[in-house]
This record gives structure tokens, C-alpha cells and sequence, in this order.
């Protein structure tokens, strides 16, 4: 079965608050198996709107990546990101093994 993925472009307007929000998405990464693959860190924008904050999210599969995202703690989580941050994001099936 293919791995699912988040993949997420942020902007981080508040650094202090962000950080409960990395607390609170915790609960949720942990719940359904979720492995931080990028999480900032350097990186190089080649083409699109750059952001200062990457992030690549593996899932067992991608409805692991679909139910954590849409689960009552990530739901939490994601209002205080939503706070804090502006970003794009999407939740991609990765290839078959």
C-alpha cells in the first residue's frame, strides 16, 4: 500500500504562539503513525512563492494523512496554526513499493 503525505508551504507570522500549535499537532501526528520527513530547515525555492517553513509529513497511507488531518486533534491543532501562520498545504498519495 502507498505511504500518504502532507506536504506544507508556511509563513509563520507569530514564533512564540507556533509553538503550541507544534504541541497540540503532536497528539494527532502521534495517534495515526505520522514519521516528520522535512521540517524546515535550509532549503532552495526553484519556482512559486517561496515561504520560510517546508514541511513533508509521511502517513502509512494516504487515508492515515486524510483521517489525522481531519481528526478532532488535529482540528484543534490546526486552529491555533491558522492563528499564527498562513499556509498551503496538501495531502498526496505517494508511489506503490
Amino acid at each position: 500500500m502507498p505511504k500518504g503525505y502532507w506536504i506544507a508551504h508556511v509563513e509563520v507570522r507569530d514564533a512564540e504562539a507556533y509553538k503550541d500549535y507544534v504541541a497540540a499537532s503532536k497528539i494527532a501526528f502521534d495517534k495515526y503513525g505520522a514519521k516528520m520527513l522535512a521540517r524546515g530547515g535550509a532549503h532552495e525555492t526553484t519556482e512559486g512563492r517561496d515561504r520560510a517553513r517546508n514541511v513533508v509529513i509521511e502517513f502509512p497511507s494516504l487515508k492515515a494523512a486524510q483521517d489525522c488531518y481531519h481528526s478532532p486533534e488535529y482540528t484543534a491543532a490546526r486552529a491555533i496554526r491558522q492563528k499564527v501562520a498562513e499556509a498551503e498545504m496538501v495531502l498526496v498519495e505517494g508511489v506503490p513499493d
